[in-house]
């Protein structure tokens, strides 16, 4: 038996034998809601009782490092470096979920108890991000165990607060700078364009989250002693609201609009699976006109309104209310500049009457968009190895339609940034029944250790 062939069958003894779903499980079963969590110590139990092991049968020397930032969870950095002269790959990941919904999920699945159903196994972190790293960190143990040596030195920085925003990310990264260089981050979020098909992407979409807000008096007032002689904030913010995007949801503000989708990327993106998704059917006619549902998603930008408040609708009154609020948030790309987000909107409000509508940035969960370019060296090395190993084309994308801390790699650390998913659209990330297919673990297992593998040997 070829060496290679001894590590594959390696990680698929890891599923025969039981071994990854135990260690799978003992992940889930940690508690590591960043947002409710007690005290930012209590998280770092992922890194000392769920990671410990692992890193240290892969003779990675590991740090656990306090958090620029007060109060925020600290970090776990490490390193196992086997040559100055090897290339030095980068591995990411987060140990933090967002909270539980404990009393949501479906009759008889716990969330922080793994459990197979259908030949899915259930639990809070299994897609987001759990299960994409341990298939990473065991992809490497495969390959280690098998050739006695990686072919590469490995760097590893896990956090446990990407969803409260990566708090003292960007600035751990500026801190440890030398400690961390690299020449390539090699990490999992996010899921697949397609769940049968190998995804590669090169960075994420920005997300800017700001508030709507007009207030005019204190108190309620009787609509039918006061209605038509008081302004009513919910009419004036519906309509601000309304010049911000058309009926449609087509951008209505020049400056919003990227200037990035370029012929190679729309090359790209012509190549994906023109069905978004299986399960929901998405709207042809939202968003920009003129673009596919890919470059839409891909390439450009998008508006939301995330909630909506006036009064309390489930126990409403016959009164004027005397604020209204709306959650907004843009998804953007790079091409936009992100500076000129928030002055842009104050200026275009302005300029059709709205000076009474506030903007609220403060708390706001932002990430900056980034991009590695679609002619890295590393790209195309990376892709060919996948595409041997599955035997056709991949789905190669510009970046993540959400949003990930990838800036903190590409801006600050200086490395091209690869990412490949392990999930895929439905797996019900940050919702209850957060869920992956044992078969799409089965196969990122066997496909990452091919990629490591060739990676180690080219070196």
């Amino acid at each position: 038996m070829a060496l290679l062939d001894q590590a594959l069958e390696n990680s698929k003894n890891l599923f025969s034998s039981g071994e990854f779903i135990t260690k799978l499980g003992s992940l889930v079963n940690i508690v590591t809601d960043s947002k409710n969590a007690l005290s930012a110590y209590d998280l770092t139990s992922y890194y000392t009782d769920g990671l410990s092991d692992i890193l240290v049968d892969l003779g990675i020397q590991t740090e656990i490092i306090d958090n620029p930032i007060k109060n925020a969870p600290p970090f776990l950095i490490g390193k196992r470096i086997e040559s100055s002269e090897l290339k030095t790959i980068l591995l990411y990941g987060h140990g933090d979920t967002v909270p539980l919904q404990k009393d949501l999920w479906n009759k008889g699945i716990n969330p922080r108890k793994l459990k197979i159903v259908d030949e899915k196994i259930y639990g809070r972190g299994v897609a987001d991000n759990k299960g994409q790293h341990l298939i990473n960190l065991l992809a490497l143990l495969s390959v280690l165990k098998t050739r006695k040596k990686l072919g590469f030195n490995i760097k590893i920085i896990f956090e446990m607060g990407e969803e409260v925003g990566s708090p003292g990310l960007f600035e751990l990264c500026g801190q440890y700078k030398d400690y961390l260089k690299s020449d390539v981050l090699i990490a999992s979020d996010g899921p697949r364009v397609a769940i049968d098909v190998p995804t590669v992407f090169l960075g994420s979409r920005g997300a800017i989250n700001f508030e709507l807000e007009v207030k005019y008096r204190e108190g309620a007032h009787h609509s039918g002693n006061w209605g038509g002689v008081l302004r009513d904030p919910g009419v004036r913010l519906s309509h601000a609201l309304s010049i911000i995007t058309n009926k449609t949801g087509n951008i209505l503000i020049d400056n919003w609009k990227p200037t990035s989708l370029t012929e190679e990327v729309r090359g790209r993106l012509k190549s994906l699976p023109t069905t978004i998704s299986k399960t929901l059917e998405i709207d042809e006619n939202w968003g920009e006109p003129g673009l596919s549902s890919n470059e839409k998603l891909f390439g450009w930008n998008s508006f939301s309104i995330l909630a909506l408040k006036s009064g309390d609708i489930d126990i409403p009154v016959n009164a004027i209310q005397p604020s209204a609020k709306a959650l907004c948030q843009l998804r953007f790309v790079v091409g936009t500049d992100a500076n000129k987000v928030i002055l842009s909107l104050r200026e275009h409000l302005d300029q059709h009457g709205f000076q009474d509508i506030k903007i609220i940035t403060e708390n706001a969960i932002n990430f900056e968009a980034s991009r590695t370019n679609l002619d890295n060296v590393w790209l195309e090395k990376i892709e060919h190895i996948l595409q041997e190993f599955y035997g056709d084309n991949i789905h190669v994308i510009p970046n993540l339609a959400g949003s990930l801390p990838n800036n903190c790699f590409t801006d600050v650390l200086n490395i091209p940034t690869i990412w490949i998913p392990h999930s895929y659209k439905e797996c019900s990330q940050h919702a209850p029944n957060e869920h992956l297919p044992i078969n799409l673990l089965r196969d990122a297992l066997l496909l990452m250790t091919n990629l490591y593998w060739n990676l180690g040997a080219s070196n």
